[in-house]
């Protein structure tokens, strides 16, 4: 007997061990419509883009802490497109004012800085290439005195 069938599992799994260590058929399948269907990344499961199965393995060996949850790389990604996804959206919308078909760094930066929230997640960073953000101070603005208000009724 090289098979073992194991059919006391609860839910009606029925789970076949091979003892010769090899692949067999059904190993560590569920039966049913489960055993079918092709296997399905956390991410796809999650409806992410971002990858969820890298981002558990870089928590893991980046020794933030000894173990590391199921739900925490989900999370984590989740939020990383999510942020992706706000900046992307906010440097597109720079690089169509200046009817760009690309972002570049410069659109990246603009995007960034003029919002309040990602300029205060993001104040210590440095985008290379992002150049500054256009700011005249208002005291170095002309002024409109009354004098030239004058000049300008009385030529009408």
């Amino acid at each position: 007997m090289d098979d073992i069938s194991l059919s006391t599992l609860p839910l009606d799994i029925s789970i076949v061990i091979s003892g010769k260590g090899g692949k067999s058929g059904k190993a560590g399948k569920a039966s049913g419509a489960a055993a079918d269907s092709k296997a399905q990344s956390r991410s796809s499961k999650a409806g992410l883009q971002f990858p969820v199965g890298r981002i558990h393995r870089l928590l893991k060996r980046g020794n933030y802490a000894q173990r590391v949850g199921a739900g925490a790389p989900v999370y984590l990604a989740a939020v990383l497109e999510y942020l992706a996804a706000e900046i992307l959206e906010l440097a597109g919308n720079a690089a169509r004012d200046n009817k760009k078909q690309r972002i570049v760094p410069r659109h990246l930066q603009l995007a960034i800085r003029n919002d309040e929230e990602l300029n205060k997640l993001l104040g210590d960073v440095v985008i290379s290439q992002g150049g500054v953000v256009p700011k005249i101070e208002a005291a170095l603005l002309p002024s409109k005195s009354k004098k030239a208000k004058d000049g300008a009724s009385q030529e009408v």
